[in-house]
């Protein structure tokens, strides 16, 4: 109840600037509707799992947030890059964020709970209050360790500059259309799939753990965003680096894992078997 009331709060107060980036985002993409080549195909392709799977799922969620496993830092930073190019804010405010939906799940406090209803989780959270607006305070309680790494401060200062660079990258090997496909119509994919976590997996699916929430395997979902979808898996084990825990439970960012750590890339990575780092975060509240 706590959750609706504050839903309805929120409601009072539209974050323009986020309707100026979703809206804009949006409709830069519509023209994707009539330029399809497979060129421009395989750039959404690609840059969705460089920028969703490597950057999002790998650097801001297994790797920032939890601390599933450990990258050296070039490839730390590399990962972080990666994720700014979603277009989901700052790495810091995201990670944040996050952290903050595992320590409130569906309570007051979450920033996106289910608890409001499908489209709350889903994109209402972002158009109305402060969505990931945090002040420095709440950076400070949720992300100290982001803080005072001088990489990552740079990285969040100034996280726009890489979807930049990237556009005119791909101006100059395919024209406006591929920036259309590669850029737009990426991010605003990104956008939705990576927002099915926060909405269908808190609704469809099942619940081989008893987590305390409404956390949900749900396998469209993980096949959108590489292996994501298996959420309540990963509130059940919060910092564990693999969420397919079951053979058949295909998991993409995992596999990911699992090779950098055979070139020597990925180090000290958790499985199931550690304590979650939502109990963690709550005792250090």
């Amino acid at each position: 109840m706590q959750n609706v009331l504050t839903f309805v709060r929120a409601r009072t107060t539209v974050n323009w600037k986020n309707v100026a980036i979703i809206t804009s985002f949006h409709l830069f993409a519509i023209p994707a509707l009539f330029t399809f080549s497979w060129q421009n195909l395989a750039a959404l392709l690609i840059g969705n799992w460089v920028v969703g799977s490597l950057g999002v799922g790998l650097g801001w969620h297994r790797m920032l947030t939890h601390r599933s496993f450990k990258a050296p830092k070039w490839l730390e930073y590399l990962l972080t890059i990666f994720g700014t190019m979603s277009i989901q804010d700052s790495p810091d405010k995201w990670v944040a964020t996050h952290r903050m939906h595992h320590k409130f799940t569906e309570m007051d406090g979450d920033p996106h709970s289910t608890n409001a209803g499908f489209w709350w989780a889903q994109i209402g959270w972002i158009i109305w209050g402060t969505a990931q607006d945090h002040d420095r305070a709440t950076l400070q309680k949720y992300v100290p360790d982001l803080l005072k790494d001088r990489g990552q401060v740079l990285i969040s200062r100034f996280y726009y500059l890489p979807i930049i660079i990237a556009a005119l990258i791909l101006f100059a090997i395919g024209g406006w259309t591929m920036v259309v496909w590669g850029v737009a119509a990426r991010v605003v994919v990104g956008w939705h799939t990576t927002w099915f976590v926060n909405s269908l997996s808190h609704i469809y699916g099942s619940k081989p753990h008893d987590t305390g929430d409404d956390s949900t395997n749900n396998w469209f979902v993980a096949l959108l965003t590489f292996g994501e979808g298996w959420h309540n898996n990963h509130h059940a084990f919060p910092t564990s680096a693999r969420h397919g825990l079951q053979w058949f439970q295909f998991d993409m960012n995992w596999i990911a894992i699992r090779l950098l750590e055979r070139i020597g890339c990925a180090t000290q990575i958790k499985t199931a078997e550690i304590t979650p780092l939502v109990t963690e975060l709550k005792h250090a509240a």
